[in-house]
């Protein structure tokens, strides 16, 4: 067995048997406190690894206006020892980066690992017990290799119920704060209220919104990079 697959396959079990735990379901606590093309690594560096939808994958605008390549060019001013790479697909959901996450960590070998997923599962009104479980099982694959987590949230429109979109919301950092990872509650909260801040979708944040986001995630990040 080569020493890769070995890596793959304890990174998977670990995965797997954090899934298998969450998969009953639990009450959560009230919170406490992005392939698009990667950035390519420089040998000797240490990388951010972003998995993310279509809010962290630049849609509708170019590649380099999106939050995560400003992101990368900060790091690339202020922490050269850093790089980020930047794993997002339009339209994922959870279970779309559950089912990946063991390849990329594996791929990239991360030392911090941003968790953008959850807005399609809200927006498709997806079980919330799988949104948790699948959360889950991409944190415990990237700490299995070492990496700090960010996962970083999302809130519902108030059409989708009181309930539901109150548990969804408490959600990303109920899992975060049980398995001991950073939250950033809310992404789009700087811009949220700017209707202009948004393409035709109302979905979608525009180019001019970006640096907005970036500044917004970058507190919440720069101490995972100590």
């Amino acid at each position: 067995m080569s020493m890769r697959y070995g890596g793959y396959r304890a990174v998977l079990q670990w995965a797997m048997l954090l899934s298998l735990w969450f998969a009953g379901g639990f009450a959560f606590a009230q919170p406490v406190s992005t392939p698009q093309a990667s950035v390519t690594s420089q040998a000797g560096n240490r990388t951010v690894l972003v998995v993310g939808d279509s809010l962290s994958a630049a849609y509708g605008i170019a590649a380099h206006e999106g939050w995560v390549a400003l992101t990368g060019q900060r790091l690339a001013a202020r922490t050269p020892a850093w790089n980020i790479v930047n794993a997002s697909i339009s339209g994922e959901t959870s279970a779309g980066g559950a089912a990946r996450i063991v390849a990329e960590v594996v791929r990239v070998k991360p030392a911090v690992v941003v968790v953008e997923l959850g807005a399609n599962d809200g927006l498709r009104g997806l079980p919330l017990r799988d949104l948790r479980r699948n959360l889950a099982r991409m944190i415990g694959a990237s700490q299995s290799v070492g990496a700090k987590v960010l996962v970083i949230g999302m809130r519902l429109p108030p059409n989708y119920g009181l309930a539901y979109t109150d548990e969804f919301e408490r959600g990303f950092c109920g899992i975060a704060k049980l398995l001991h990872a950073t939250c950033l509650p809310f992404l789009l909260e700087p811009i949220a209220s700017d209707r202009t801040a948004f393409q035709d979708d109302n979905l979608h944040p525009v180019a001019s919104a970006q640096p907005a986001l970036r500044d917004h995630v970058w507190p919440a990040l720069l101490p995972l990079l100590d």
